[in-house]
């Protein structure tokens, strides 16, 4: 599996609002069934969000894009709002460049902290988020969904190795 680089990742464009909106659908299709409705994601204002600066995106290679992450600056951390990678690319390592660049946002807005949340009824998202890194911090239900609240304490940031000249 090649993993993708979180250099590929650019700000969404107000252009890209129905490609993004697409990508969100197709990735939460599969549980509106199981939790009875559209998962928050789904209902949200895409061109608003791109607007307000907190939309990235990562390109297939062919142009498309292939996944995006929402990033929402709080006081103390920086909120992961909404990660999704369409179908198609899963098992690309959209995903992980996402989150790669996630952290590495928080670190260079200085925060020491991402926090996220996602429905009880995604249970292969808590897993992956808790191989990740992220701890479960509590349940409760907000906005009329049943949620898991998480966060990920990030460390130093990484020294790059300086390769030595003579």
């Amino acid at each position: 599996m090649r993993t993708q680089s979180s250099d590929a990742i650019r700000p969404a464009r107000p252009s890209d609002a129905k490609a993004v909106a697409a990508v969100v659908r197709a990735a939460y299709a599969i549980y509106v069934d199981r939790i009875g409705k559209p998962p928050g994601p789904m209902l949200d204002d895409y061109a608003a969000r791109i607007a307000e600066g907190s939309v990235s995106v990562i390109e297939d290679g062919a142009g498309g894009i292939a996944g995006i992450i929402v990033l929402l600056p709080e006081r103390d951390h920086l909120l992961l709002d909404n990660i999704a990678v369409r179908p198609d690319c899963r098992g690309r390592g959209f995903g992980h460049g996402l989150i790669a660049f996630a952290e590495a946002e928080a670190r260079r807005r200085g925060y020491s902290e991402i926090r996220l949340y996602t429905h009880e009824a995604m249970t292969e998202n808590i897993a992956l988020y808790g191989r990740i890194g992220f701890v479960e911090t509590a349940r409760g239900r907000q906005a009329s969904y049943d949620r898991v609240f998480m966060t990920k304490t990030l460390g130093p940031p990484r020294e790059r190795k300086r390769s030595r000249r003579p």
